[in-house]
């Protein structure tokens, strides 16, 4: 049976077409999915996130152990609602998942994961737990609800479905949030725009989803969501990256703290393995096709692979992001097997798009 989160009547009184998206009963659309992503793009739309799963890591030894357990450095974090994204690695350097932490005080840590890795993340954290010195409660956060509002227009319209919320949360910059009893607001997102992400009980996510909608909010689904975080530059784990996947070969060697002197999992194996695959984006330059995860990409350097493709609504055209062999640099042409044809496209350096604004070259 699919789980569902606290919205799923609400999606289903709006018309959503619903999947089993990892076990869960989702929308992946309303309606026109490329209206969604232009919402978003252009104005404000939202997009019910529930099913990912908050974790509060609370003790007077959380900090140390986030030191083990993620392979970015939480010494960055010292100004309370301060986030983070890193990578969970295990002992071979794959990426177990990646997420976002908040610090909120010296023991008081909370790690958002993605739903289909939920249960192994908790499983490998509690087992991290067992070798870690110090006093360390795991709580997963299954009480919570999320709503992400995105658009350069979306602070706004969740200050007018919560006005009370707009002096504690407008100073806030990028990667900040702060927590107002039950509710914590962040400045995240996943789409490459501005705009909050919101962690509330579940029956005020009830309540809140209807607000919004009235303050001029576009309910979106997961198809937009995909093809937002593809035009970011976004990794999804499960096709970007895995367990067999180092982060330096998935574009994430910038989340990764190799050169500090703390040790964490996988780290030794990622100096015994150098980065030898990069990711790069991938515009389609001539009609005949889309790209998608697994077609293969014939460079100069050698062979590569695409991870994650998909149409820009904002481009107009097809991107992709490709796992491709070092040699290859932006504004190369290559030739990409789609449906048995070889089809040209042009290596960019990813984001695509992020703020509205196009940047790549499209020629």
């Amino acid at each position: 049976m699919l789980k569902v989160t606290p919205l799923n009547a609400a999606h289903r009184a709006l018309g959503a077409r619903m999947v089993d998206f990892g076990g869960w009963d989702m929308p992946v659309n309303y309606g026109s999915q490329i209206e969604e992503h232009q919402a978003v793009r252009r104005d404000a739309g939202m997009f019910d996130v529930s099913h990912m799963l908050a974790v509060d890591l609370r003790g007077a030894g959380v900090r140390d152990f986030l030191h083990r357990a993620l392979a970015n450095n939480v010494d960055k974090l010292r100004d309370r609602g301060r986030a983070l994204y890193s990578c969970m690695l295990n002992d071979a350097g794959g990426v177990i998942d990646d997420l976002i932490a908040y610090f909120f005080s010296e023991d008081n840590f909370r790690l958002v994961v993605n739903a289909g890795r939920a249960e192994q993340d908790l499983d490998w954290l509690a087992a991290l737990k067992k070798d870690s010195a110090g006093e360390l409660e795991l709580k997963p956060r299954r009480d919570l609800a999320m709503i992400a509002v995105q658009g350069p227009n979306a602070r706004e319209r969740v200050w007018q479905a919560l006005p009370e919320t707009r002096a504690a949360t407008a100073p806030l910059g990028p990667f900040q949030g702060v927590q107002l009893g039950e509710l914590t607001m962040a400045r995240t997102g996943y789409t490459g725009e501005d705009g909050f992400e919101i962690m509330l009980p579940a029956a005020d996510a009830q309540v809140l989803w209807p607000q919004l909608i009235a303050s001029g909010v576009k309910p979106c689904g997961l198809g937009a969501r995909d093809t937002l975080r593809l035009e970011a530059g976004m990794n999804l784990w499960g096709q970007d990256m895995d367990e067999g996947v180092s982060p330096l070969d998935a574009g994430l060697a910038w989340t990764v703290d190799l050169a500090g002197t703390r040790d964490f999992v996988g780290k030794a194996a990622l100096l015994a393995h150098p980065q030898s695959r990069q990711l790069l984006g991938l515009v389609l330059t001539e009609p005949g096709g889309v790209l998608r995860s697994h077609q293969k990409v014939a460079t100069a350097a050698g062979a590569g692979e695409i991870t994650s493709g998909t149409f820009s609504p904002t481009l107009n055209r097809s991107i992709a992001l490709a796992r491709l062999p070092m040699g290859v640099s932006a504004g190369a042409p290559v030739q990409v097997s789609v449906r048995d044809k070889q089809l040209a496209a042009k290596v960019v350096k990813p984001p695509f798009v992020r703020r509205g604004k196009i940047l790549v070259d499209q020629r």
